[in-house]
């Protein structure tokens, strides 16, 4: 168990603290995946974490006069769906960021974060990858740029060096007549780690292929481009034979696992498939783009927290103060716990529910400075000087909620247990849009697991307090 919980303000104090405690300090920006590593005691050896998510300007996304676009190192996926520079000019990276986990999980999970984790099955790094992207590590000895298809040195292991941070990620924005496709294969449509996944991105002048980028994921220890597939493409006009071929050619370049998800056998064979649907539908103008996804951040459609005016230093003997339901608390005996511990053991808040502890069932969401999260992946000395919003304050006086009665109306409940966390989402998606239609309402409650209702119920309720 980690120490220190550094929560700085600057990105100076962030390299000095990393360079200080180089071998037993971790970066965290979301989370969202190191959080459940130390839990499952993966990283006994972290004494000190350096919390980055509170800088400013670290969480922007801009375009460079070079029409490079960039990524800061605590852009959310959630931040990337709502960029018009990622609807517009990377459209694998949206598509990525899109099923990535659930919305809360989004909304915490950065796309720096899935590049430091170095899962072969993380769903951007295959986007980046088709994008050629590049990676910005900083430490006190200044900069260096390194090419993202030599970042990954093999499962879970990186370029970067024990005192570096990454605090850019950037690529060429696509031209007009570039097309780019992610594909992922699941074991359901939200909250699933990827079987296999692919990424490609082809240009095009006329009918003839100029650009061919395909990156493969989950289907080899590091995600790869298929090189022998990209040249069987290149000058080439667009038929289908010539997607078939590009399709078998990745297929026999993935070496991957047989594992509790899927054989190694029908992971070569899906990828085929599979790269051959990315790029056919690279090229089809309907290859939607949402303007106005689902993210849960309610009206103020922001993702940002509020930024601490010095760098904070916490560790057990310290007090955490928040806010909880626009009610101050201070609290000793908290340091090291998670959110969702420390709003039921030490507020006496029992509403959000413990159901899976590792970010999978929703039964746990809560708002986070306005914005929908998973209680149980954030830790504790995160929330210091944080506004906290359980199931108890969505309804300040008391009286039920419109979305709470509409469960009641419909028979949404059965046990319950579930209950708050749908609520909380539900409540989230109907202050960003009053009135979402069917997808967007599942999309919204897709974090969100029960076993008892089937779902139907649920999904009534929520279209019945859109419309009062």
């Amino acid at each position: 168990m980690y120490e220190k919980y550094f929560i700085v303000n600057s990105l100076t104090d962030a390299i000095s603290l990393k360079e200080k405690f180089a071998e037993s300090a971790r970066i965290l920006a979301g989370g969202t995946d190191l959080v459940l590593e130390m839990e499952r005691g993966m990283h006994s050896g972290i004494k000190e974490i350096v919390d980055i998510s509170r800088v400013s300007g670290l969480d922007e996304i801009w375009m460079d006069d070079q029409l490079y676009i960039h990524i800061g190192p605590t852009a959310t996926h959630s931040a990337c769906l709502k960029s018009p520079l990622i609807q517009d000019f990377a459209q694998c990276l949206y598509q990525a960021c899109e099923q990535v986990g659930s919305p809360q999980i989004r909304n915490r999970g950065t796309v720096a974060g899935n590049i430091a984790t170095a899962s072969p099955a993380n769903d951007t790094i295959s986007a980046l990858l088709a994008l050629d992207a590049k990676i910005e590590l900083s430490s006190s000895n200044g900069k260096r740029i390194i090419e993202i298809d030599k970042f990954f040195m093999g499962v879970r292991k990186t370029a970067i060096m024990k005192n570096e941070i990454i605090t850019d990620i950037y690529f060429k924005s696509l031209k007009k007549n570039e097309y780019s496709c992610f594909i992922k294969v699941g074991l359901r449509n939200a909250q699933a780690i990827s079987i296999l996944n692919c990424a490609v991105l082809i240009g095009l002048e006329g009918n003839k292929i100029t650009k061919a980028r395909i990156a493969l994921g989950a289907v080899g220890p590091t995600v790869f481009r298929a090189i022998e597939a990209e040249a069987s493409l290149l000058d080439q006009s667009i038929s289908n034979g010539l997607f078939d071929k590009a399709g078998d050619l990745a297929g026999r370049a993935a070496n991957p696992i047989s594992d509790i998800r899927a054989s190694g056998d029908y992971r070569r064979s899906m990828i085929a498939v599979h790269v051959r649907r990315a790029l056919h539908q690279a090229i089809e103008t309907e290859n939607e783009i949402k303007s106005n996804p689902v993210v849960l951040w309610g009206k103020e459609q922001t993702s940002n927290s509020p930024l601490t005016t010095n760098s904070i230093e916490l560790d057990e003997t310290n007090i955490i103060n928040l806010s909880i339901n626009n009610k101050e608390f201070s609290f000793t005996g908290g340091f090291g716990k998670n959110l969702l511990d420390l709003i039921r053991e030490n507020a006496l808040l029992t509403g959000s529910k413990e159901g899976c502890g590792e970010g999978e069932c929703g039964a746990c969401t809560i708002y986070m400075d306005g914005v929908a999260v998973l209680a149980c992946l954030i830790p504790a000395a995160r929330a210091h000087h944080s506004n906290i919003t359980t199931i108890e304050g969505i309804s300040p006086e008391g009286d039920l909620h419109k979305v709470q009665q509409s469960f009641l109306d419909e028979g949404a409940v059965q046990c319950g247990y579930c209950t708050p966390g749908f609520v909380m989402s539900a409540v989230k998606l109907l202050e960003e849009n009053p009135h979402p239609s069917v997808d967007e309402i599942k999309t919204g409650i897709s974090g969100n697991l029960c076993r008892c209702t089937g779902y139907y119920k649920i999904i009534s309720a929520i279209e019945l307090a859109a419309n009062e």
